[in-house]
């Protein structure tokens, strides 16, 4: 089979793992990389042998030799390079989350129905075996119906800072950052209900916390020490089916040790996903654990992310029906302007 052409647009860390999973792949070719920063772009062609270099994504979107692209640039540029890649004729991976803003979603999702190309979203917890496997037992009927879920990612001290903490880069902090792989992974396991309310709080009181000593922290790779983001956002959001969800996460929080949490409750079981797959449910008037045995990944961010570029490249040659389709990253931005509309206003936000 012919291989098909891909594109790096971006070369900061993220992107190193959807280059090595497209390595990995017999069925793809990298065909060029892009930076802003052109030494950088130099340097990333270098260590991954790709024999174009691009400062332009304009530029790179003129070969017509290319057939997609992952967009792994700063959140604010999400919008215009994905719109740009669709009406250039190329299927595009864009990185979560999908915009800054839910209008800009709406016009990536137009466009991708325009052109007809592929715009898939990075919702790459979807991808790992414990999401999966419960998916499948709450399909078949097994968790009842789901009624309340709880999920969280609280750092200590994991501010990145660089353009994470800068607002017009990101479009916020922990909530668009964190909250859109927590929110996401709840909803994907309900069966993606649609909000109706939603009311949030945020709070920027620690910000980065960059006299912290002897802690490390992960960092892109342009450094900067402004953060105009919220370091912490908590929320509450109600579904049309009446199933609420509660959300909390942080850069910054005085808390002992990082965590991260996600479980869902239904009216026949209940399941932690995250940090561990566990599952309870009720059987002959007992309180039972009736978690399935399974091989879990033995390095979980590489191999889910594996999973996810395979299947990328899986509906461009078959195409077979993504996983991660646009509008669930649409419905996410419309989640998240909601969260942070409430939090400026104090008030609950109806959604249409």
């Amino acid at each position: 089979m012919e291989k098909i052409n891909i594109a790096i647009i971006g070369c900061g860390n993220i992107s190193n793992v959807h280059t090595s999973s497209y390595q990995k792949n017999h069925l793809v070719n990298i065909a060029a990389a892009c930076d802003i920063n052109e030494e950088r772009a130099k340097e990333y062609c270098r260590k991954y042998n790709i024999p174009a270099y691009y400062t332009d994504h304009k530029e790179l979107l003129k070969d017509k030799n290319i057939d997609a692209v992952s967009v792994c640039t700063w959140n604010n540029s999400h919008a215009e390079i994905a719109i740009d890649a669709l009406y250039a004729g190329k299927h595009v991976l864009c990185e979560k989350p999908l915009a800054i803003s839910y209008d800009k979603a709406l016009l990536m999702e137009k466009a991708q129905h325009e052109t007809g190309k592929l715009l898939m979203v990075g919702f790459v917890r979807r991808f790992g075996r414990n999401a999966r496997l419960l998916k499948e037992f709450v399909d078949n009927g097994f968790m009842g119906d789901i009624y309340y879920a709880k999920t969280g990612c609280l750092r200590r001290n994991g501010n990145p800072t660089g353009w994470f903490s800068d607002i017009s880069k990101s479009g916020g902090g922990p909530l668009i950052d964190l909250g859109v792989h927590m929110i996401d992974l709840c909803r994907y396991v309900m069966g993606k209900p649609k909000a109706v309310t939603v009311f949030g709080a945020t709070n920027n009181s620690l910000g980065p916390q960059l006299d912290v000593k002897m802690v490390d922290r992960y960092s892109p790779v342009d450094k900067g020490t402004l953060s105009d983001v919220e370091d912490f956002a908590k929320a509450m959001i109600r579904f049309e089916n009446g199933a609420i969800l509660s959300v909390e996460v942080s850069f910054s929080l005085h808390i002992k040790e990082d965590q991260i949490y996600c479980e869902v409750y239904g009216t026949k079981a209940g399941a932690t996903i995250e940090p561990n797959l566990e599952i309870i449910s009720n059987i002959n008037g007992y309180n039972v654990d009736v978690t399935p045995k399974y091989t879990k990944e033995s390095n979980f961010f590489n191999q889910i992310f594996e999973e996810e570029i395979n299947h990328f490249v899986d509906c461009i040659i078959n195409k077979t029906e993504c996983l991660n389709p646009v509008e669930d990253g649409v419905e996410l931005m419309r989640i998240l302007g909601a969260i942070y509309e409430s939090a400026r206003t104090g008030k609950e936000v109806q959604l249409n």
